[in-house]
C-alpha cells in the first residue's frame, strides 16, 4: 500500500495511492492497483481473505488487530509480508467508511512507505518556503509566525501581536504593523481593525477574511496595496482552530484601476458645473492634484475667453495662449512650480511638448529623457529654475478639444517623490481632459450667447433716462447671476405732454435672446402707444392686442435658439402721474402692484384691480387713480426683486416696504439699500427696479380759463395769455404764445364743441393746451394757393418745439410746446 501523507494536520491524496477496503469483520473485499504495485498480490488473490493475513509475525500490533471495531480513524506502522516473501514497513491510516444511518460498514485503508512521507513533508515545505507568494502561518498556542522567503524579503512584512513575544523560524522578529487609516478588512462592518486585530478575528470566530494593505506613497505616485487572505487552520483530529494561515497578493494593479475609475466618475460631477470658462479650467486643476499630477496649468486662446468661435483642427504651434488655471501639490495654496502667472500670455515653441499637442490634436507623453523637453526648458530661464528646483521629470500635454475645436491644452507634471508617468496615466488625462474641454466649450458658447443677449437687452433698454418735471428718478438693472441666461425685464420713463409722465415696468416670460426681443417689441409698442396718450387701461388692452398677434406669428418658428412654438407670456404695469392734479392713474396686466411711500412715513402696497397676463385676450383692465402728496416715492420693480424660492411674495413684499422705510440721502442710495436688503450675491432672476418720487406743479404755474364758443372770444384770449406771461417775465414768448392760442380756440371754436378750455403751464418749457368736448382729432394737411384754411397747425409746427393732440374723457387736447426765452 503507498502514499497518503499528513505533514502539518492535511490530508494529500497522491496519484496511485496504495488503498484497501476491509470489512467490519476483517475480511478484504477491496484492493487497488497501487496496492498491488505496493505488495505484489493481485486482487484476486487477496479479495475474500483475511486482512491479517497479509501481516508478518504471529502477533499483530493489538492497536491494529485489523478488526477494527468502533468507528475511528487510526494510524499506526506495521510490517506486511510482500508476495516474494520479504518485508515491507509501511504507516496505515484506516479510514472508517460511514452508511446512510451513519453507523460505519467498513474501512478503507491507505499505506505509504516511511521514506514517501518523509520525502512528501519535505516536499511541501520547500514549496511553502519557495513559493514567490508571500505566505505565513500563525500559531495561535505559541504566538509565532512562520514566514516563507517571500514574506520575509517583500515589501509586506507579517505582524504580530503587541505585547507577545515574537518567534520566528530565522530567529528575525518581525515587526509590528502600522496599517494605514485605509486599510481595512474587505466586506467587514469593522473596518477600523487593523491587520493584527483581524488575525485574532479568525482564530477566534473560524471563518476567513480578507484584509487590505496599502503602502505610504507620495502625492500622485501609484500606491502600493496588498490583498491578504487570511484562513483558519485546523487540527483535523478535533476541528479545532489551531492556527491562522497567510496569503498576500499584490493589488496595486487593481487598486490603480478603481483609482482611474473613482477619478473619472468624480470628473462628472466635479468638472463642468458652472458655464464659466475660467471656474471650468480650475475644477480640472483643482481634480487631478495631486491625484495624478504634482502641478497641472491649463492655458487657453484668447477667443475661447471672449467666447469667440476658434478655428476648427488643430492650432498652429505658435499661437499664444492664456493661463488661466493651474494648481500644485505645494502647502500653503501658492504654485511656486508655475513659470507663467495667472492671466499672462505664453507661446510654446514648435518643439516643445504641448506645441506638439496643439498642432496634432494628439496627447504628447515626455520627460527628462526626452531632448525636445530639455531643449523647451533649457531655452527659458524661469521654467529651468522651476525644473531643477522641484525636481520635475514627467510631462504630459493634452489638447483641449471639443466638436473638433481646439480650445487649448492641458499640462500635467510630476516631480521628485514621484513615479513617471505612464501610458495608463496619458489615456486618463486625455479623458479627464476631454471632459473639461466639453464644459470649456459649452461655457464658451453660453458667454458668447449671453454677451449677444446682453448686449441687445441694454440696447432695448434706456441708457439715459429723458429729462422731465414730473418726477425724480432713479433705477437698477440687474441681470441674472446664474445659468439661465438674460431675460425679458424691462423699465421705461416717457415723458407725457402737459408735464406728465409714463412709468412703465414689465417681464416676459423665459430667458435668453427670444425673450429679449420680445421685450424690446412690447417695450417699441408702449412708447409708440404712450406717444397716442391712451390711458393705462386702454394701453394695455392694444398691448394685449399686439402680443396675440406676435403668438400667432411665432407659432412654429424656429429662432436658431429654441422653438418659439407657444404662448407668449408676458406682464405689464403702466402708470401716468400728473403733477398738476398729483394724480397717478395705473393699470396692471398681471403685473405685480408698486410700494409707495408717503411724505409722512407711510409705506404701503398700492391696491390695484389685477388684469390678466399680455397674451391671453378677451378680459379687460381697469385702471386705478391714487392721489400723491409731493415727495411721494414710488417704487416699481419685476418678480425677481421679491420672489425667491426660499420666501414668498408676501414676504418679500414685506421686506421691499421695510426698506423703503428707512429714511436715505438720496434715491441712488435707496436703490442699492433696497437690492441689498432683499437679493443675494448672485441674484437667480433678472432684476429691474425703478424709484419715482413726485412733484408738483404749484397754483403760480399754472394758468387756466374757460371760453364760450363765440370767435369775439378770441382776442381776449389773446390778452389773457399776454398778462400771464408778463406776470411770468416771459414777455419774449408773447408773439409766439399769442399766434398759438389764436389759432388754436378759433379751430376749437369753429370745429369742437363746448365747454372749451385754455390752460398755460410753465415749468422747463412753456406749455400752451387747448381743449374741447369734441373727440375729432385734427391732422396736418398741406394748403393748396387758394385754400382758406390748412394753413394754422403748419405755421404752429414750425414755430414751436411740438405739438399734439390727446384723448380725454371729455373730448380732446391740443397742446403745443415751446421753449422758454434765454434767461
Amino acid at each position: 500500500m503507498a502514499t497518503y501523507d499528513q505533514p502539518h494536520g492535511y490530508y494529500g491524496w497522491s496519484p496511485g495511492a496504495a488503498t484497501a477496503t476491509i470489512s467490519l469483520e476483517g475480511v478484504l473485499i477491496g484492493w487497488s492497483e497501487g496496492a498491488r504495485r505496493l505488495l505484489g498480490h493481485r486482487a484476486g488473490e487477496v479479495v475474500g481473505r483475511a486482512a491479517a493475513g497479509l501481516l508478518a509475525g504471529p502477533d499483530p500490533p493489538d492497536a491494529a488487530g485489523l478488526s477494527l471495531a468502533g468507528s475511528q480513524e487510526w494510524s499506526g506502522t506495521a510490517a506486511l509480508r510482500h508476495r516474494d516473501g520479504h518485508l515491507v514497513e509501511l504507516t496505515l491510516h484506516a479510514h472508517p467508511s460511514l452508511g446512510g444511518d451513519g453507523t460505519p460498514q467498513g474501512f478503507v485503508v491507505t499505506a505509504t512507505t516511511g521514506r514517501e512521507s518523509e520525502h512528501d513533508l519535505r516536499m511541501v515545505e520547500w514549496a511553502f518556503a519557495q513559493s514567490s507568494i508571500p505566505l505565513s502561518t500563525y500559531a495561535t498556542a505559541s504566538g509565532s509566525w512562520q514566514l516563507n522567503a517571500a514574506a520575509e524579503g517583500g515589501e509586506q512584512e507579517v505582524p504580530t501581536t503587541p505585547g507577545e513575544e515574537t518567534r520566528v523560524t530565522d530567529g528575525r522578529q518581525v515587526a509590528e504593523d502600522n496599517p494605514s487609516p485605509d486599510s481595512a478588512p474587505l466586506g467587514d462592518a469593522r473596518a477600523d481593525k487593523g491587520f493584527l486585530e483581524c488575525v485574532r478575528l479568525v482564530a477566534e470566530e473560524g471563518r476567513s477574511m480578507r484584509y487590505e494593505r496599502f503602502g505610504r506613497a507620495q502625492p500622485s505616485a501609484r500606491q502600493r496595496a496588498w490583498i491578504i487572505e487570511l484562513w483558519p487552520v485546523r487540527d483535523p483530529a478535533t476541528g479545532e482552530v489551531v492556527g491562522v494561515g497567510t496569503a498576500t497578493f499584490d493589488s496595486s494593479e487593481q487598486r490603480s484601476a478603481r483609482q482611474r475609475l473613482a477619478l473619472l466618475k468624480e470628473a462628472g460631477t466635479r468638472i463642468g458645473t458652472t458655464l464659466n470658462v475660467t471656474r471650468t479650467a480650475e475644477e480640472l486643476a483643482d481634480l487631478v492634484v495631486p491625484r495624478l499630477a504634482d502641478f497641472v496649468s491649463v492655458d487657453l486662446l484668447d477667443s475661447v475667453l471672449l467666447g469667440e468661435e476658434p478655428v476648427p483642427g488643430p492650432v498652429d504651434a505658435a499661437v499664444v495662449l492664456r493661463r488661466v488655471a493651474h494648481q500644485s501639490v505645494t502647502a500653503g495654496g501658492d504654485t511656486p512650480e508655475a513659470a507663467v502667472d495667472l492671466g499672462e500670455v505664453d507661446t510654446y515653441p514648435a518643439y516643445s511638448p504641448p506645441a506638439r499637442s496643439l498642432s496634432s490634436g494628439q496627447s504628447v507623453l515626455s520627460g527628462i529623457d526626452d531632448p525636445d523637453f530639455v531643449r523647451w526648458v533649457t531655452e527659458h530661464r524661469m521654467r529651468s529654475t522651476r525644473v531643477r528646483e522641484f525636481g520635475l521629470h514627467s510631462l504630459m500635454a493634452t489638447p483641449l478639444r471639443a466638436r473638433g475645436i481646439t480650445l487649448g491644452v492641458a499640462v500635467f507634471v510630476r516631480g521628485e517623490g514621484s513615479e513617471p508617468f505612464e501610458q495608463d496615466d496619458l489615456l486618463l488625462a486625455e479623458e479627464l481632459a476631454g471632459r473639461a474641454a466639453v464644459g470649456v466649450d459649452n461655457a464658451r458658447r453660453y458667454t458668447r450667447e449671453r454677451t449677444n443677449a446682453l448686449t441687445l437687452q441694454r440696447s432695448l433698454l434706456p441708457r439715459d433716462l429723458p429729462r422731465q418735471a414730473a418726477v425724480e428718478v432713479a433705477y437698477r438693472y440687474l441681470p441674472a447671476g446664474t445659468g439661465v441666461g438674460v431675460g425679458g425685464d424691462w423699465f421705461d420713463v416717457i415723458p407725457l405732454s402737459g408735464t406728465r409722465v409714463a412709468l412703465v415696468v414689465g417681464d416676459v416670460v423665459g430667458h435668453g435672446i427670444h425673450a429679449s426681443a420680445t421685450m424690446g417689441q412690447l417695450r417699441t409698442a408702449v412708447r409708440t402707444l404712450a406717444d397716442v396718450d391712451l390711458p393705462p387701461d386702454e394701453l394695455l388692452t392694444h398691448l394685449d392686442d399686439l402680443v396675440i398677434h406676435l403668438t400667432s406669428e411665432d407659432s412654429g418658428v424656429e429662432t436658431g435658439l429654441r422653438d418659439t412654438t407657444g404662448e407668449i407670456g408676458a406682464t405689464c404695469l403702466y402708470a401716468v402721474y400728473d403733477p398738476v392734479s398729483r394724480v397717478c392713474t395705473l393699470a396692471s396686466a398681471g403685473h405685480l402692484p408698486p410700494a409707495v411711500l408717503l411724505p409722512d412715513g407711510a409705506v404701503s402696497v398700492v391696491q390695484l384691480t389685477p388684469g390678466p397676463l399680455l397674451g391671453v385676450g378677451g378680459l379687460p383692465f381697469e385702471s386705478t387713480e391714487l392721489e400723491l402728496p409731493e415727495g411721494s416715492l414710488l417704487a416699481f420693480y419685476t418678480d425677481g426683486l421679491i420672489e425667491a424660492r426660499d420666501r414668498d411674495v408676501s414676504l418679500g413684499l414685506d421686506r421691499l416696504c421695510d426698506a423703503l422705510a428707512h429714511p436715505v440721502p438720496s434715491l441712488e442710495v435707496t436703490c442699492d439699500a433696497i437690492l441689498k436688503a432683499l437679493l443675494p450675491d448672485s441674484p437667480p432672476d433678472d432684476v429691474a427696479l425703478l424709484l419715482a418720487r413726485t412733484r408738483a406743479l404749484h397754483a403760480d404755474q399754472v394758468a387756466a380759463w374757460a371760453l364760450p364758443a363765440d370767435p369775439a372770444i378770441v382776442a381776449d384770449a389773446r390778452a389773457q395769455t399776454s398778462r400771464q406771461l408778463a406776470a411770468w417775465g416771459l414777455e419774449d414768448a408773447a408773439f409766439v404764445t399769442e399766434l398759438v392760442v389764436s389759432e388754436l380756440v378759433t379751430n376749437a371754436i369753429r370745429y369742437g364743441d363746448v365747454p372749451i378750455g385754455l390752460r398755460l403751464i410753465r415749468d422747463r418749457t412753456l406749455i400752451c393746451e387747448v381743449s374741447d368736448a369734441s373727440s375729432t382729432a385734427p391732422h396736418l394737411r398741406r394748403a393748396r394757393t387758394y385754400d382758406e384754411g390748412g394753413r394754422g397747425l403748419h405755421m404752429i409746427a414750425q414755430l414751436t418745439q411740438g405739438w399734439g393732440t390727446r384723448q380725454t374723457t371729455m373730448g380732446k387736447t391740443i397742446w403745443a410746446e415751446q421753449p422758454l426765452p434765454a434767461g
